[in-house]
């Protein structure tokens, strides 16, 4: 089992990172190189947070291996051994042998710090470009990341002149590495810490309030109310922008060299647009003799990349338009079905989607209506007291984490305790869940915030390149301090458990924090307390009442903004139900009318082809007999009829006078 654990963890977390990001991303319409650095980004990030705890085992082992074999007085390099165990030291099922771990981390961190200082933000600005070529779209990323490199080289640069300048610096390249390792880390655990106050409440909270149907129903209402706001923000602005790029098709004819220009942003156009704004090839006209005022390039590219924004924001919210419509019928039925006495759920629409056979088998409507009527509130309930039990440990551990006599940390007394019986399933148990947890809350509220409307993370397939991108830079900027906090937190780090002891790989890569004293004993001893303040401030919703004051409409139940939202979202959600129940009704009406008439149709058509053959080969037969003195053109006319009713549509509306059998009220005429 030497190392298959690892080879296990790197593929399970590669179909997972590739799982999230086809959920959130479009691999069919957004570039590769956009879908491979974000796949890469989550991918490392991820993996991270997967084999840190098989780091923490194997460090263990190897700590009790070395004091096992050395005695209490003698010392092995660096490091104090300690004092020989009574137990035999077993090696864990998930042992990685030495001189891998080191190498991996390496290249997993260096690889994700280049991705998210340089590469990520510069495919940023290349994605947001509305050049037409990839020439003129790296020519605008560079000049737009001029400043953000720019700022980065000055304070480096400055930084060097004065440790050449000062004598009392000796530094050599090893604490140079860990001095911008330290800078990188320092930036993350700021935002950190901002994401983790916030994540520690919320979840639970979320989760506690999932189990209340009407909080649910009513939130859904007011989502419904912003959301067609936006919806209708989305296609006024669009229908500006068609507008600009028809001024533009027109003024610009085919034979002008920005011609090519024009047609690729017509191709970013909806097809609708794209069909009512076709060019007319006939019109010839000479642009150099007449005196025009031509658009430049530079404005089309300007064009261009509100085209793509656009059209990208008029098809999220479409989308998501549908999804909130769903989900809040759903909420409704469920409303409804709670005081059922048959206990089976009813549906008021069926699934657009068609269900599969062996989930429709097991999932009944007994079974969905025990599950969504009875258990389920129960189920989110004792999952809310479980996460809000993780939170209080993580806030009491953040506070106290930095005591090593006594050892005030629960997760560092949960390792200790562990580490003294050599339980690695337990050790890495309890790592795995801690650092999941941490990086569930922090995770979460990444892909929960919105800058505006230029970072969203939207679910089915709904976000665009630069939210992707910037995702996957702000994944690696929070993963490394992330992982040093939990480390801290367990005590693995000898920067806070002040022991000489060997350290994890991952450590040892980072190098000593002690070069820079006042960031190892200061910064990342005292700021994470901060995190007591944040959770206050997100359990009281003082963030959400603040931007409820700057005029950004936010979910509050004592609010008559919010009140009137929700009466708002709940006349959309009726209308919209109305809607597809007269639909739904003029579908039924169409197949009643098919199974009711389509079998007679069907033999009338049958007998009529029948008497057409028979009538051909009389005439066959008898060619050179003379023609008959009475012809039978009743049946012709009875063919005619049903061809005509087989053309005939059902009419969609409701009325009491309609006769349901037009059979009948052709006979009565």
């Amino acid at each position: 089992m030497s190392g298959a654990a690892l080879g296990l963890e790197i593929v399970f977390v590669f179909f997972l990172a590739l799982f999230l990001l086809h959920r959130y991303g479009d691999f069919k319409k957004q570039h590769r190189l956009v879908i491979i650095a974000t796949l890469l980004a989550w991918y490392l990030c991820f993996l991270i947070v997967f084999i840190l705890p098989l780091d923490v085992s194997t460090t263990i082992y190897n700590r009790c291996k070395l004091a096992v074999n050395s005695s209490p007085a003698e010392s092995n390099g660096s490091y104090v051994t300690l004092a020989p165990s009574k137990q035999k030291c077993f090696k864990p099922w998930s042992y990685i042998p030495d001189g891998i771990m080191p190498i991996f981390w390496r290249v997993v961190y260096w690889t994700s710090q280049f991705l998210t200082w340089i590469l990520l933000p510069f495919m940023q600005s290349y994605a947001r470009s509305g050049g037409f070529s990839i020439t003129g779209k790296i020519k605008t990323a560079l000049i737009e990341n001029a400043i953000y490199y720019g700022t980065y080289l000055l304070i480096f640069g400055a930084f060097l002149i004065y440790v050449a300048v000062n004598p009392n610096f000796n530094l050599q390249w090893n604490q140079l590495q860990t001095i911008g390792i330290a800078a990188a880390n320092t930036w993350g655990l700021f935002l950190l810490v901002l994401l983790l106050g916030y994540g520690l409440v919320e979840i639970p909270r979320s989760h506690w309030n999932g189990a209340k149907r009407g909080y649910l129903l009513m939130k859904t209402y007011f989502k419904a109310a912003k959301l067609m706001t936006e919806k209708a923000d989305a296609e006024e602005n669009l229908e500006d922008i068609m507008e600009e790029v028809r001024k533009v098709s027109e003024s610009i004819k085919y034979n002008h060299p920005l011609r090519k220009c024009v047609d690729t942003i017509l191709k970013k156009c909806p097809t609708e647009y794209q069909e009512r704004m076709g060019r007319n090839m006939d019109d010839y006209e000479d642009f150099d003799e007449r005196q025009n005022s031509y658009p430049s390039e530079k404005s089309l590219a300007k064009l261009h990349k509100q085209v793509i924004y656009s059209v990208q924001r008029h098809r999220r919210t479409q989308v998501q338009w549908q999804i909130l419509l769903e989900q809040a019928f759903y909420l409704e039925d469920v409303a409804k079905n709670e005081s059922s006495a048959t206990r089976q759920f009813v549906h008021t629409f069926h699934s657009q989607e068609p269900e599969n056979k062996i989930i429709q088998y097991f999932y009944t409507p007994t079974v969905e209506w025990y599950w969504e009527c009875l258990l389920r509130p129960w189920f989110y309930r004792v999952l809310a007291v479980v996460l809000a039990t993780f939170s209080v440990i993580v806030v009491w551990s953040e506070c106290t984490f930095f005591s090593t006599k006594p050892v005030l940390s629960l997760f560092a007394v949960f390792i200790q305790l562990a580490e003294k019986t050599y339980n690695y399933i337990y050790i890495e148990m309890a790592c795995f869940l801690t650092i999941f947890f941490l990086s569930i809350c922090v995770y979460s509220t990444v892909f929960r915030i919105r800058v505006f409307n230029y970072y969203y993370l939207a679910s089915h397939h709904q976000t665009d390149a630069y939210s992707l991108l910037f995702s996957g830079m702000l994944f690696c900027r929070l993963t490394p301090p992330l992982c040093l906090n939990f480390l801290g937190l367990t005590h693995m780090d000898a920067t806070i458990s002040h022991k000489n002891t060997q350290p994890t790989a991952y450590t040892s890569i980072m190098g000593s924090m002690r070069v820079l004293s006042f960031i190892a004993d200061g910064f990342y001893i005292y700021y994470p307390m901060l995190v007591v303040i944040l959770c206050i401030a997100t359990y009281f919703s003082l963030g959400t009442r603040c931007l409820n004051l700057l005029g950004f409409q936010q979910f509050m139940g004592d609010s008559e903004m919010t009140s009137d939202l929700i009466d708002e979202g709940k006349e959309l959600i009726r209308r919209e139900k109305r809607k597809r129940q007269r639909q739904e009704e003029g579908e039924n009406r169409r197949r009643e009318w098919k199974e009711r008439y389509g079998n007679r149709e069907d033999s009338t058509r049958s007998r009529a082809v029948h008497t057409d053959q028979k009538e051909s080969s009389f005439s066959e037969t008898n060619a050179n007999r003379p023609l008959s003195k009475y012809t039978r053109s009743n049946g012709r006319t009875e063919r005619d009829r049903i061809e005509l009713l087989q053309d005939a549509e059902p009419l969609d509306f409701n009325a009491d006078s309609v006769n349901d059998d037009p059979l009948e009220s052709d006979s009565g005429r």
